[in-house]
């Protein structure tokens, strides 16, 4: 009987009643939401099914397959990966350093951490290694030949990152009226979600603010999803139908020449330009030069498919696994979700109002639906740009002119983040 008792309580279901594993259920309950969302809706499955699966892992109470203990005030503590005992000085230095006391209080002086298959493989996202790696799929990926063919796209795919600084600003301000409280590397990070790519928000939450990488993953990857449906009412209020209407001339044909020296003049301007966009960039212009060059087919098919896929698993699991209850329910979290739309929102918004400003200008006008493509989300909101264009005109084809600014933001959010991991990394 003793024997039977002991196994009950050592399951999850018992774990489940004690101290604040309520926590867990919710997170369990908000697993099934996203994988609803993946597999039901459709919305960013190849992502969001390895998150939502994390999600689940990490907060079946027992599992052990996570401890943030080990990354706990934003480094690796590659002593206790090691085996060491927890000491009385490394937790009286988390204390110091603003670690959750609950998660302090889970353990004691003493303790060794089992490592758990999902701390193994985190350390790919926290020594930057699986962003840089889907970078390099996407650039495999990327024709940046409509950007070469109309240069005009980068100043619109620039305009798109206004989201950035202005969710960083809003951020700010609603730390300074004492609603959330939020460091400023904080909301760098959250910013970086107004770029609509999801491994740079990784990548800065990441070098910028670890404890927020869960929620900050969740929301990019989130509203990366729904750009279908945040975009066109944002589109159609800021542009008459008149604009909307708007034909553009095909572009011209981009030579093979210009598409094998274009990522290499870009790795060197940008990583000279700013140093800390190098990884993000020199990455994504490696896996493009696979691509265009015609040597390295075999690079290039495996940069698509097979790893990139390998990279998207590992990825999406490890940041899935730190939506932990204790870290993830909280003030905090809410208001990266709406700092989140409001990020996603600027974006779009500032492409749409640089095109229409420099139409005041050009005498061959731009179709303004173009501009709210320069976010990075590749290749869905440029065929929200082509979708919204035919409802308004039915022969207008905008796919490839909306295609320059959403891979020209893509090079933005990565030079962007870049800049605020140097300020505040």
């Amino acid at each position: 009987m003793d024997a039977i008792l002991e196994f009950l309580q050592g399951t999850g279901f018992a774990m489940m009643t004690q101290g604040e594993t309520w926590k867990c259920g919710v997170m369990i309950l908000i697993a099934f939401l996203l994988l609803y969302l993946a597999i039901v809706k459709k919305f960013e499955p190849l992502l969001l099914v390895p998150i939502a699966f994390g999600v689940l892992l990490t907060n079946l109470p027992g599992g052990e397959m996570y401890h943030e203990l080990l990354f706990a005030g934003g480094h690796i503590h590659w002593d206790l990966f090691a085996g060491d005992p927890i000491t009385a000085e490394f937790l009286a230095e988390m204390a110091e350093s603003g670690v959750a006391e609950t998660l302090l209080s889970s353990v004691s002086v003493g303790d060794v951490i089992s490592v758990g298959v999902v701390d193994v493989l985190y350390l790919g996202v926290k020594l930057g290694i699986y962003p840089c790696l889907i970078f390099v799929g996407v650039g495999a990926m990327t024709d940046f030949g409509p950007l070469i063919a109309n240069p005009i796209s980068l100043l619109v795919g620039s305009a798109a990152q206004i989201g950035i600084f202005m969710t960083y600003v809003g951020c700010r301000l609603v730390d300074s009226l004492g609603l959330v409280s939020f460091t400023a590397a904080q909301a760098a990070a959250i910013g970086i979600i107004g770029g609509a790519d999801g491994p740079t928000s990784i990548l800065g939450a990441s070098v910028m603010a670890p404890e927020l990488l869960g929620p900050i993953a969740i929301a990019a990857y989130s509203y990366m999803a729904l750009v279908p449906v945040i975009q066109p009412p944002i589109m159609r209020a800021l542009t008459t139908k008149e604009e909307r209407q708007i034909v553009m001339r095909p572009l011209r044909v981009v030579t093979k020449k210009e598409k094998i020296i274009f990522p290499i003049m870009v790795t060197a301007f940008i990583s000279l330009l700013v140093p800390t966009a190098t990884p993000l960039i020199g990455c994504l212009m490696l896996g493009n030069l696979f691509r265009e060059s015609g040597v390295t087919e075999r690079l290039s098919k495996t940069a698509q498919n097979e790893m990139v896929n390998i990279v998207t698993i590992f990825l999406g699991i490890s940041v899935g696994a730190t939506a932990t209850g204790a870290s993830f329910l909280s003030g905090q979290t809410i208001a990266i979700m709406c700092m989140g739309v409001v990020a996603f929102g600027c974006g779009s918004a500032g492409g749409i109002l640089l095109v229409k400003f420099m139409n005041l200008f050009l005498k061959e006008k731009l179709n303004p639906l173009i501009g709210s493509a320069g976010v990075s989300a590749v290749p869905m909101a440029a065929r929200v740009s082509q979708v919204e264009g035919q409802k308004a005109n039915p022969s207008n084809f905008l796919l490839m002119h909306a295609m320059g600014p959403n891979v020209a933001g893509v090079i933005g959010s990565g030079i962007a983040a870049g800049v605020l991991m140097t300020m505040f990394g």
